[in-house]
């Protein structure tokens, strides 16, 4: 029997961060409000009503777009992509088809180029809820900025899909040009897949599965509905045509929609309301200059330039304002590994609990570098910053020299004080220095902890381990 592959292309819808909506100045954020509040005749299409492009939703298109490696065109144009169904107060979508923003993109994902057909721009439709008696229909997000993002169908498994995705998503917010909240409706995929001999070039007839809101979604979507076309491929029966698919979270189940429409049948014609967009090639190169230091550069730079291991570095570029954040605290302090321990453990620890992002927290990147300054100059020990000292910063917002101060925090570096700590240490453990004296190195360890104990943890451990030292 032949080996199989799997071929997908994915298409990602993701809210672009505006204050407005696509055509009108009705609020561009509906999330948790009461239905049909956030609307005006534009967006409900009334007639007589004319939309203007939101210059905001355009700009942050075009760096998306050239964060993405597309080509950005010096003319495109919007059109109207017709269909009926209840969500749709216009009776049509304002999309762009044979002109889009930008073309002939790609990303790289663990060294393998996935291609990028294009990011054009649109504006969504309503929500439906489905009940008992029927369903309601919500209008609140008509009118939402929205880019589609389409890749070639050069994805290769579940896995890579998601990857693809989760990396879509951060490249959008280091940008700063959608915040790609799943949990809010602001970013979800469709996934376009089919089957075939491996080796082989053609592309079978396709499932493209719809709206899935969640990364777990689209990868065991897009498993369950290989498996699908796998049964009927096995039982001499392939798929002939194409489909929609559905995905039922509950059940961990696709189900076959309706036959797939193509463009022919949602009409595509000029939208003649809007007029085309033109850019120069100063405009586009302004906007390129713009870009940020995207997350696999920045991953790069903070392996070879703070000597981070490469888990490290995935971990702190993961978010713009993170990454931010711990440079930040690396040029107060001084030490780029400190820094790494204190903000990957410590202060990670607690953002992962309260499920709170770093900028929602009291420690700000300041604080946490006079913090560690502490600590790099000897004033407190590392265990005492990490602590007594962050966790009252954490609760109270106060500063790490306010707290040391208060408490009476601040390290034992004086040595004829610690000289006498080490003396009583010392007499109170023979048989540590028993076993020191017989060769026993980490004997010292235990006199050590006593002086520890002793001085409440603010004796400097590696003065008075060099002081135990030279007294036996």
């Amino acid at each position: 029997m032949a080996e199989l592959e799997v071929v997908v292309g994915l298409e990602i819808h993701a809210q672009i961060s505006t204050k407005t909506k696509m055509f009108c100045r009705c609020d561009n954020d509906s999330w948790d409000k009461v239905a049909n509040v956030n609307v005006c005749p534009v967006c409900m299409g009334f007639p007589g009503q004319l939309p203007v492009l939101n210059e905001e939703a355009l700009r942050k298109g075009i760096v998306a777009a050239l964060a993405l490696n597309c080509e950005i065109r010096e003319v495109s144009k919007f059109d109207r992509k017709n269909y009926f169904y209840p969500d749709s107060p216009k009776g049509f979508q304002i999309s762009q088809f044979d002109e889009p923003l930008s073309e002939n993109g790609e990303l790289e994902i663990g060294g393998k180029k996935i291609r990028i057909t294009r990011l054009h721009l649109e504006d969504d439709a309503g929500k439906l809820t489905h009940v008992r008696d029927g369903s309601l229909v919500d209008f609140n997000r008509a009118g939402t900025p929205l880019m589609e993002i389409v890749s070639e169908p050069d994805i290769r498994s579940a896995d890579e899909a998601e990857e693809y995705a989760r990396v879509v998503q951060q490249i959008l917010r280091y940008v700063g040009a959608s915040e790609a909240d799943m949990e809010k409706g602001m970013m979800r995929f469709d996934a376009s897949v089919s089957i075939r001999e491996k080796g082989s070039k053609t592309l079978n007839a396709r499932g493209e599965i719809k709206n899935l809101n969640s990364f777990r979604a689209l990868n065991k979507a897009i498993e369950a509905e290989v498996e699908r076309q796998t049964v009927l491929w096995d039982a001499g029966n392939p798929q002939e045509e194409d489909f929609t698919i559905g995905w039922n979270d509950e059940k961990q189940e696709v189900y076959v929609m309706r036959s797939k429409e193509g463009s022919s049948d949602y009409r595509y014609f000029p939208e003649p309301d809007i007029p085309p967009v033109v850019l120069t090639k100063k405009e586009i190169e302004k906007l390129r200059s713009e870009i940020p230091e995207l997350p696999a550069v920045r991953r790069e730079r903070f392996v070879s330039e703070y000597k981070l291991s490469d888990g490290d570095a995935r971990l702190l570029t993961v978010d713009r304002a993170l990454a931010d954040y711990y440079e930040k605290v690396v040029r107060i302090c001084g030490d780029a590994r400190l820094a790494n321990s204190f903000v990957t453990t410590i202060l990670m620890k607690h953002l992962k609990e309260e499920l709170i992002d770093v900028g929602e927290q009291k420690v700000t990147a300041e604080m946490m570098g006079e913090l560690l300054k502490l600590v790099v100059s000897g004033e407190i020990s590392n265990n005492v910053a990490k602590g007594e000292v962050f966790e009252e910063m954490y609760e109270s917002g106060k500063s790490a020299g306010e707290i040391v101060k208060k408490k009476g925090l601040k390290q034992i570096s004086d040595t004829s004080e610690l000289e006498a700590v080490c003396k009583k240490a010392i007499e109170a453990n023979p048989q540590a220095v028993e076993d020191f004296k017989n060769g026993k190195d980490r004997a010292i360890g235990s006199i050590v902890g006593m002086v520890m104990k002793e001085t409440k943890g603010q004796a400097n451990p590696a003065k008075a381990s060099e002081i135990v030292r030279k007294m036996l």
